[in-house]
C-alpha cells in the first residue's frame, strides 16, 4: 500500500469510533482516503502502531461515539428567564437511565417545524445529548496513549449529517446500518430532531421501530426514508409511504467514499467523523479541552471589528493608492514627453543664443563710431590745398592733423560741420617752407552725438603722437596714416584733401 507520509509529510486528518468491541478508523489525506478497524486487547498502541505502519502523520483526532452508548432525548424547557445550561442541567437528571454526578452532555435549539403545534405557547424544546462521564475519560484516554489530541467527541451517528445535502423543506428518516445494530436519524431539513438505535434482526422489525420513532418525534409521517451502511436495501421500508433512497450525498462525501480503501458501515461512520469541521453539534468532550470556537454572536462582533478595520485601513491608505496611481500615470506622461521637451529646449537654447548674438550685433552697430560718413564730409569741407596725415576718433570727439596753406581757414570750415563743434587748434601751427602744419581738436556736435558716437568705447589710453612735421612733401608722395574707430590707423589721405581714388580738387 502506498503510504501517505511518502507523498507529502503533511498531517492527516483523523476520525475514530469507538464500537463496543473495535474501534473504526477513517484518515484523509488530501485525495487518498484510507479506512481501517482495530480489534485488540490494547487499542490504544494497536492504533498507533497501525498509523505509524502507514505512515500517516497526523496530531489529532475527532472521536464518535456509538450512538448505543449515549443518551439523546427531546425535552422542554420551563417558559422561565435563566441560563439555558442551568436548566438543562436541572432536568437532565429526570432523563437521563443512571444517576451520574457530573454527566457530559449538551444541547441543541429544535426548529420551530418540529413543534406539534407551533402556534402553541409554552416552554423551548430542545434536544439533548449526554454520557456517562467514564465513558469521556475512556475515549479521551485511548486518544492520550496513542499520542493524540482530541478536537471533539461526538454521537458518530450524528455526524453522518456532514456527508449530506438534504432538502431545507423535507424531513426525513435515515437509517444507518452497522452489522445487527441500525442507528435512526430524523432530520427536518439540515436539522437533526432526534436520533436512536435498535437491533433489527428483519425488515418488520426495521418497519415497526421506524414507525415507532416517527411517533416519539410526534412525526405523522416523513417525505422521505434513506438508507446507508451494510446491507443498505430497502426491503419492506416502502411500506413507510415514502421513496426509499440513497441518502443525498455531496460532492466531496461521493469522491471520498468512491477514495476510501474499504467501505461498510462502521467505516462510513468514521469517514463521517473525520470529515466534520468546525462547531460540532453535540459535542462532549470536556471544556477544559475543548478548542475555543467562536459563538454566532462573536462571530458577528468580529465580522464588524474587522469590517471597521478594513474600513479604518482603506480611509487611511486609499488616498495615498490614488496619488501613486496618479503620480505613476504622471512619471509615464512625462516620459512620453520628455523627448519633445529637451528638443523643444534644444531650440530654445539655440534662439537664445542667436538673439543674444543679434542683440550684440545691434549693439555694435548702435554704438561704434562710424568713421566713414566723416571721412567722406572732411573730403568735401577741407580745401583742395590741405593735407590729412593723422586722424583720431574717440567719445569725445575727433583729432586732425595734417598740413595746408593757411591752417587757419580750416576752423571756420570745420565748424560749419553738423557733426562738429568746439573746433580749436590742439597745438600751436608751425611754418613749413610752403605750408603750415596743424593739429586741430574737434568735439561731437551735441544733438548728433546719440546718432554719432552713443555709448562709445572709453577714449583711448594715450593718442598716438603727431609724425614730425614734412616740410616738403611731394606731390606724388602718399603721406602718413590715420586713425579711425578706436584709434586704429587708417591709410594716408590724398594730398589735396579726398578720399583715396577721387581726384583732387
Amino acid at each position: 500500500m502506498v503510504k501517505l507520509a511518502a507523498m507529502n509529510p503533511s498531517s492527516a486528518r483523523l476520525g475514530l469510533v469507538m464500537l463496543a468491541d473495535r474501534l473504526a478508523v477513517a484518515a484523509i489525506h488530501r485525495e487518498r482516503v484510507e479506512t481501517f478497524t482495530i480489534d485488540a486487547e490494547n487499542p490504544a498502541a494497536a492504533l498507533r502502531a497501525e498509523l505509524d505502519a502507514r505512515g500517516l502523520r497526523t496530531r489529532t483526532v475527532a472521536i464518535g461515539l456509538a450512538r448505543s452508548a449515549v443518551t439523546v432525548k427531546q425535552i422542554e424547557l420551563p417558559a422561565i428567564a435563566g441560563e439555558t445550561d442551568e436548566m438543562v442541567r436541572f432536568e437532565l437528571e429526570r432523563h437521563l437511565p443512571t444517576t451520574t454526578d457530573d454527566p457530559a452532555f449538551d444541547y441543541i435549539p429544535l426548529p420551530v417545524e418540529a413543534e406539534p403545534d407551533p402556534t402553541a405557547m409554552g416552554g423551548r424544546r430542545v434536544l439533548i445529548c449526554a454520557a456517562d462521564r467514564r465513558l469521556v475519560d475512556a475515549a479521551l484516554r485511548v486518544a492520550d496513549e496513542a499520542k493524540l489530541r482530541p478536537v471533539s467527541i461526538t454521537v458518530a451517528a450524528h455526524d453522518l449529517l456532514t456527508l449530506v445535502d438534504p432538502d431545507r423543506s423535507e424531513r426525513v428518516a435515515w437509517l444507518h446500518r452497522t452489522g445487527d445494530n441500525v442507528d435512526l436519524l430524523l432530520l427536518q431539513g439540515a436539522s437533526l430532531v432526534f436520533s436512536r438505535t435498535f437491533h433489527a434482526f428483519d425488515d418488520a422489525t426495521l418497519v415497526a421501530e421506524t414507525r415507532r420513532s416517527l411517533a416519539g418525534a410526534r412525526w405523522r409521517d416523513c417525505h422521505a426514508v434513506w438508507v446507508s451502511g451494510d446491507n443498505a436495501a430497502a426491503g419492506s421500508l416502502a411500506e413507510l409511504g415514502a421513496p426509499v433512497t440513497e441518502p443525498r450525498w455531496t460532492a466531496r462525501a461521493q469522491q471520498r467514499r468512491g477514495a476510501a480503501t474499504s467501505l461498510g458501515g462502521a467505516q462510513e461512520l468514521a469517514l463521517a467523523t473525520a470529515m466534520g469541521r468546525g462547531v460540532r453539534p453535540l459535542d462532549l468532550i470536556p471544556t477544559t479541552i475543548k478548542p475555543r470556537r467562536l459563538t454566532h454572536g462573536e462571530w458577528l462582533t468580529a465580522g464588524a471589528l474587522a469590517a471597521t478595520i478594513l474600513l479604518t485601513l482603506s480611509a487611511l491608505l486609499l488616498p495615498g493608492y490614488m496619488e501613486s496611481r496618479r503620480l505613476t500615470r504622471l512619471n509615464r506622461e512625462i516620459a512620453r514627453i520628455d523627448p519633445e521637451v529637451r528638443a523643444a529646449e534644444r531650440v530654445v537654447r539655440d534662439l537664445d543664443r542667436k538673439r543674444q548674438l543679434l542683440t550684440t550685433v545691434d549693439k555694435i552697430g548702435s554704438s561704434a563710431i562710424r568713421p566713414l560718413p566723416l571721412l567722406r564730409e572732411l573730403t568735401d569741407i577741407i580745401p583742395a590745398d590741405a593735407w590729412l596725415t593723422y586722424v583720431a576718433f574717440d567719445a569725445k570727439g575727433v583729432e586732425l592733423t595734417g598740413q595746408a596753406g593757411a591752417a587757419s581757414t580750416l576752423i571756420p570750415l570745420l565748424e560749419n560741420s553738423p557733426r562738429l563743434e568746439r573746433v580749436e587748434f590742439a597745438s600751436p601751427v608751425t611754418r613749413g617752407r610752403d605750408r603750415e602744419q596743424f593739429r586741430i581738436r574737434a568735439s561731437w556736435e551735441s544733438p548728433g552725438t546719440e546718432a554719432v558716437a552713443a555709448a562709445a568705447p572709453p577714449p583711448p589710453a594715450a593718442l598716438a603722437p603727431p609724425p614730425p612735421a614734412v616740410t616738403s612733401p611731394a606731390p606724388s608722395a602718399r603721406p602718413g596714416g590715420s586713425r579711425a574707430g578706436s584709434a586704429d590707423p587708417i591709410d594716408e589721405l590724398p594730398t589735396r584733401g579726398g578720399l583715396p581714388g577721387r581726384a583732387p580738387r
